[in-house]
């Protein structure tokens, strides 16, 4: 059995610039973090007297025999793309529901690539992940998703990922000076708006349009960079961060206005009315997390000033996509 570990993400800046239709013709960038927050993965080989094949566990129960017909694309298109014809049994679980902003559907995939290949008794780099579930992704499943996602739950850790014209990804941590990086995480809070519609649908909506966001996006891109400036700096006020965050919000907001409600825009402004600073929803839209930057005395007023919506409290991980348990002996029943 083996048990893969692989974090959700935060994206701070450079959304929309990770989707091949913009790179591949005017490179992007992006500034995430992996967070302590995961998907949790089982995978072994399933025991040959039960009647079907194969058993997979997720908000659903799948048995089926073949891959063809198993519904999940994730699971069925890896299983096909790794050759991987015993029985397997796979579950899911995961510390924050899917469909909400966080990177979750490239975090599966990573992590699935990551225990099946435990499972084989091969190891892959971080690099080797997410080239992989972004080919299982973007071709073999065909969804309208980017490629930061893949990059930053796989390697984990805080980390500024460029996105190359000949669709070459390369990753550079973010380097904190002594206390920064928890001085960072003490600004920051994270509540849940509910459940968001499904970030490929969206993002086929912007896709569409990339033609016409050109000045925004090269806006957003460079974001990017100051966003990494400004946490490396220790002469800069780290509160600019927040008033960048702000910024970037609002031009974001412009680029797709399928991404926000009603409800949204009245959260954020509650937010911003009670003291803080900048913020942003993640993930595709309509629904998911956000993040709130706020110094941390301020913090109290904004919690009262969003009763009832759900706070959860986070860490930054630096670990990455990682097999938390390792004996992929087959079964011999």
């Amino acid at each position: 059995m083996i048990i893969s570990r692989t974090p959700f993400r935060i994206s701070f800046f450079g959304g929309g610039t990770d989707y091949p239709a913009w790179y591949e013709k005017n490179g992007g960038a992006a500034l995430s973090t992996s967070i302590d927050k995961y998907s949790y993965i089982t995978a072994r080989y399933h025991p040959s007297f039960f009647p079907m094949r194969h058993k997979i566990v997720y908000s659903k129960i799948e048995t089926v025999n073949t891959h063809a017909e198993i519904q999940h694309p994730s699971v069925r298109e890896t299983l096909k793309y790794l050759k991987i014809h015993d029985g397997i049994e796979i579950h899911n679980a995961a510390d924050l529901p899917a469909r909400s902003g966080l990177g979750s559907s490239s975090s599966f995939t990573v992590g699935l690539l990551n225990a099946l290949y435990g499972l084989k008794g091969t190891t892959k780099t971080a690099h080797d992940l997410a080239m992989e579930a972004i080919h299982v992704e973007q071709n073999l499943i065909g969804e309208n998703v980017g490629s930061q996602d893949q990059v930053a739950t796989a390697f984990g850790g805080f980390n500024k990922i460029t996105f190359g014209l000949d669709g070459s990804i390369s990753v550079r941590p973010v380097n904190f000076v002594a206390g920064r990086r928890k001085a960072l995480n003490d600004r920051l809070m994270f509540f849940f708006l509910g459940f968001s519609r499904i970030a490929s649908e969206i993002a086929g909506e912007w896709i569409k349009s990339v033609s016409k966001k050109e000045a925004d996006l090269k806006i957003m891109r460079t974001m990017v960079d100051e966003g990494v400036a400004i946490l490396e700096d220790p002469k800069r006020n780290l509160d600019d961060f927040g008033r960048l965050l702000h910024e970037a919000w609002t031009i974001k907001r412009g680029l797709n206005h399928a991404i926000t409600t009603d409800h949204i825009d009245g959260v954020y402004a509650l937010a911003r009315q009670a003291g803080a600073l900048g913020g942003k929803l993640l993930g595709a839209g309509k629904g998911g997390f956000m993040v709130i930057y706020a110094d941390p005395a301020v913090q109290p007023a904004i919690r009262k000033a969003l009763a009832g919506i759900m706070e959860v409290p986070f860490s930054f991980d630096t670990l990455g996509s990682v097999i938390i348990q390792s004996d992929s002996a087959p079964l011999n029943a």
